[in-house]
């Protein structure tokens, strides 16, 4: 659930924080308070787009934090999965600093990019603003609402389909790869076998390329190497002036001591040590000397095959194992294409093969489909009725698509009639704006089962409501906020009467500059602010009887809903 919300700088909100409770969170206000900005900072904290200027202060930054707490061990592997660092106590905090031309954004501490943070945020909270409640419009939408709501089956359905369909593709593209005229398959015949051959013929040796590049260097530069070496040789064993020569005289000028000093006997040891030495370092120095032997027709054939293989790079691959690589995929494609009338055959043979395991697991998967229909189709009437939608009817159509696609062959579309003896008809035909953001609340109630995101926050839910309706849209938000936390911004008293939390939004004038603060309610306070909203300025005391009761009322329904 969402534990806390805090916001510096952006639009009125000089400095706010918000304490969120579990249940049904509620937002009042005046018209103008900046009630919307409470959405709106939720949104951008989450990787929304900052739209024109934001900043109460133009020297400072907007600062927005989220803190999360997660219990739930799929929901916090996911997260680990996306990268993001999570502690035992399941909290995830979500910081975002908006500025002119930066902008950064955290999770526990981890950089992310927008992209990363709008995919954390889809784990953590569902936000149902207009522009989603319009999303009820698109059919391409009805399918998800459909598989969501048919729940595992359908989705291992789906995955079962969804490998099938892959495949038959994949067969697909390479069958129409197929389709070239005999002289085009000539053509990349012909070439084909050049290039093998020119492949063949080269004989390439495992990590030829890296010990002949080696061996260049080492001739390349055999002058200078020759000639440091030398002189290292003269300087250890010339006849005369030579470091051999010179130990073994002073072997002789100790050995006479040696004999009469224990002390001198050990240096002695020691000199002979190092004559010993330098025997092994003139036989190796030796040795690598005579390896050092400068060969013209060595180093042009080192030349010329390096040459070669990197003429083959330049054509099939940065190394000779991609070049190895190439080779094998030519000759694999030349196969095909000398025997063309086979492979066709047996491509032919398993694109069918892979068609008809696709179509058997679309009907299943349109089975399933057509079942989890019709009880959508009766939830959906029974929790519309709880929003006052009155003998309406809707219905959940499954028809055969044109074609197959990644979701199946189906077409899923919703209908409904809101009056009593009217025709149904596609939703997109009959709901309004209003009706739209009821619907979606019957929905999300109807999925609230299946949903797995514990908070959900509504914007303008209220929309083109009052009296009955109201009531009803209210309990709706009750029976739904049993098992998810809600958070919603109404003008209703009797919606604002269901919260276990109420948070009042409020425009204060300080210092000749407007700011809008947010107040965590008391229980006597949320019945003071309940009679602003059932009569205006005016609290008699009849209106604020009025709002007591209206509280105590909705106390009593809250005691029955699930998780109360």
């Amino acid at each position: 659930m969402l534990l806390s919300l805090s916001v510096k700088n952006l639009a009125l909100i000089e400095n706010a924080e918000v304490n969120f409770g579990e249940g049904l969170n509620v937002f009042t206000g005046e018209t103008g308070a900046g009630k919307s900005l409470v959405i709106g900072s939720v949104n951008l904290a989450l990787g929304g787009r900052a739209r024109g200027n934001i900043l109460r202060d133009d020297d400072s930054p907007v600062e927005i934090e989220l803190v999360f707490s997660l219990e739930d061990p799929d929901k916090l592997s996911l997260l680990r999965e996306l990268d993001v660092p999570v502690e035992e106590d399941g909290l995830i905090i979500i910081r975002r600093r908006i500025s002119p031309g930066r902008n950064v954004a955290k999770v526990n501490g981890r950089t992310v990019t927008g992209a990363e943070l709008r995919e954390i945020g889809a784990v953590l909270i569902d936000i149902h603003a207009q522009s989603e409640h319009q999303s009820l419009l698109y059919e391409k939408n009805h399918i998800l609402f459909l598989d969501k709501y048919a729940g595992a089956g359908a989705e291992e359905a789906l995955k079962e389909y969804g490998d099938k369909y892959a495949a038959w593709k994949s067969l697909e593209a390479e069958l129409n790869d197929m389709e070239t005229d005999a002289s085009a398959r000539d053509k990349e015949a012909e070439l084909l076998r050049y290039e093998i051959n020119e492949i063949e013929e080269a004989k390439l040796k495992k990590d030829e390329d890296t010990e002949l590049e080696d061996r260049f260097r080492l001739m390349n530069n055999s002058q200078k190497i020759a000639q440091g070496t030398d002189e290292a040789y003269n300087l250890l064993f010339g006849e005369n002036e030579g470091a051999a020569a010179s130990v073994i005289r002073a072997m002789r000028s100790m050995g006479g001591s040696a004999e009469y000093d224990g002390e001198a006997g050990k240096i002695y040891e020691e000199i002979a040590n190092i004559d010993s030495l330098l025997s092994d370092l003139r036989r190796d120095l030796g040795g690598y000397i005579s390896s050092l032997e400068y060969s013209p027709e060595e180093f042009t054939r080192v030349t010329d095959r390096l040459d070669l293989i990197n003429t083959l790079k330049m054509k099939y691959g940065r190394s000779v194992d991609e070049i190895v690589e190439a080779l094998k995929s030519k000759q694999e494609r030349i196969s095909v294409l000398e025997n063309f009338d086979e492979h066709l055959k047996d491509l032919k043979e398993r694109y069918d093969s892979a068609y008809r395991e696709m179509e058997k697991a679309a009907e299943k998967l349109t089975s399933i489909r057509k079942e989890a229909a019709l009880c959508l189709g009766k939830d959906m009437v029974t929790s519309l009725a709880d929003l006052n939608f009155l003998e309406s009817e809707f219905k959940v159509a499954v028809e055969r698509a044109d074609s197959f696609s990644a979701s199946g062959r189906d077409r899923v579309f919703f209908m409904i009639s809101t009056n009593p003896g009217e025709e149904m008809k596609p939703l997109k035909e009959v709901a309004s704006g209003g009706e739209l953001s009821r619907i979606m609340l019957a929905l999300k109630t109807v999925l609230a089962d299946m949903d797995d995101i514990g908070t959900m926050i509504f914007d303008e839910i209220d929309t083109g409501i009052s009296g009955r309706t109201a009531q009803k849209v209210s309990e709706s938000l009750i029976k739904l906020s049993g098992s998810h936390q809600v958070i919603l911004i109404t003008h209703l008293p009797q919606i604002a009467a269901m919260a276990d939390s109420h948070f009042l939004i409020e425009k204060q004038v300080e210092g000749g500059r407007t700011k809008t603060e947010i107040l965590d309610l008391d229980r006597e306070e949320m019945v003071k602010e309940l009679g602003r909203m059932l009569s205006g300025a005016s609290l008699t005391d009849r209106v604020m009887e009025n709002a007591r009761e209206m509280k105590d009322l909705a106390d009593n329904k809250k005691q029955g809903r699930s998780g109360a």
